[in-house]
């Protein structure tokens, strides 16, 4: 690794999302990395961080994704207390390049094509009014709980093929998953947590096997189990970790797509009344929401040879952190990146990553927000937020709210 002229400083370090104050606003720390240092050596993360577009592009279109220590490694560093984290992790797509990556991908992908997205619109249409009904006679709710958590984890368990019963118990599990993805490198102190988590995640999924074995149900996990790569079927273990990834990216994504978007609009109200007199406006309204709060707000690769990336000299095998929230507002790439313009034109953001891994379940995604924007404007009157503030989830990674309590007057 050389830091050439990387400056190191403390106060550019990624670590700093784990405060509140950073968590709550992380844009002025992403502007001053892009203006200062935008190739940043973070000696806490033991990693370059990027943060202008064109280099998070360039690391996620080009860069490894095969970055998880295997068991053997923990071993050897006297960690084999988290060998069940790794034995699942590094059979998970997202820690894969291609050939691997691309077969597997392609399986689970399947579920969430366009088509197939297209047709459930009326299905979850449904599903976003009984939520709505269950609420509008008080006149107020906790949009995560009672609507941006329900909606994912039952389409995304019914896309599945598992029991949509089991939603709540699944996004508890979801949730804790993705501290582990987003934190658990920076906090070891939960390694008991996370090990628990894992192996509740693994047991359930091998029960939802057994079950499709004597049972068979349409989804992903029977897609997966059932496919045949070079004529080799994947492993149990391979077919539990990928269900385990998939359902994680289902709802996690989606939850903090309509919790971040919603109180972007209510903090924004001139845009959010653009939207109620505009509703043609919506698939472009989307795509702003994702760009101006992204649900993921970084991903890490590692450098496939030596190379020079904004004049730093990059060793082979160094981490690389593309930080999304940044690159989704970097000025040469967006005309006025913190103004929330809903009609903005040319806006390829990045928050469904870029190239090999770019997200598959994007349609899913944008078609529920439309879905629940739409209902929520049609629906609800004066919505505003209630007297007490928003909450962040403590996860550098998945930026999302814990809770975001609204107010409003059920329309008609």
């Amino acid at each position: 690794m050389s830091l050439c002229a990387s400056t190191s400083s403390p106060e550019l370090s990624l670590y700093h999302l784990l405060e509140d104050e950073i968590r709550e606003d992380p844009y002025p720390l992403y502007d001053r990395l892009r203006r200062e240092d935008p190739v940043h050596w973070d000696p806490y993360l033991h990693a370059w961080v990027v943060t202008r577009y064109a280099d998070a592009v360039q690391v996620m279109q080009y860069f490894r994704a095969q970055r998880m220590p295997t068991p053997e490694y923990l071993a050897a560093k006297d960690l084999a207390e988290l060998n069940p984290i790794a034995e699942v992790m590094v059979r998970q797509m997202i820690f894969m390049d291609p050939p691997s990556h691309t077969r597997i991908r392609a399986l689970a992908a399947a579920a969430f094509s366009p088509a197939r997205v297209d047709k459930l619109r009326a299905h979850i249409q449904e599903v976003t009014d009984a939520f709505i009904d269950a609420v509008a006679p008080a006149g107020r709710m906790d949009v995560i709980a009672d609507l941006a958590d329900l909606l994912p984890a039952t389409i995304t368990a019914e896309l599945m093929g598992i029991p949509a019963a089991d939603r709540d118990r699944l996004k508890m599990l979801s949730l804790r998953f993705s501290e582990m993805l987003g934190n658990f490198q920076h906090n070891p102190g939960r390694a008991t947590a996370m090990l628990e988590t894992v192996e509740e995640m693994s047991a359930y999924f091998y029960e939802q096997l057994k079950q499709q074995r004597s049972k068979p149900r349409e989804g992903v996990v029977r897609d997966i189990m059932q496919a045949e790569i070079e004529g080799d079927r994947l492993s149990d273990a391979e077919v539990v970790a990928n269900c385990i990834i998939t359902l994680t990216g289902g709802l996690e994504t989606t939850t903090n797509l309509i919790g971040n978007g919603l109180l972007s609009l209510l903090r924004n109200p001139q845009e959010f009344t653009r939207l109620k007199e505009s509703p043609a406006l919506l698939p472009s309204a989307i795509e702003e929401l994702l760009r101006f709060e992204s649900p993921i707000q970084q991903t890490a690769r590692l450098a496939p040879h030596d190379l020079t990336l904004g004049e730093r000299r990059i060793r082979e095998s160094d981490a690389v952190i593309a930080v999304i929230g940044a690159a989704n507002r970097d000025p040469e790439r967006f005309p006025d990146p913190d103004r929330l313009d809903l009609g903005r034109p040319d806006n390829r953001h990045l928050a469904f990553a870029w190239g090999p891994h770019y997200c598959f379940g994007a349609p899913l995604a944008r078609v529920e927000a439309q879905i629940v924007f739409r209902t929520i404007i049609r629906r609800l009157r004066n919505l505003a937020l209630a007297s007490f503030s928003p909450r962040w989830r403590n996860n550098m990674t998945f930026r999302g709210l814990e809770v975001l309590p609204v107010t409003f007057e059920p329309a008609g």
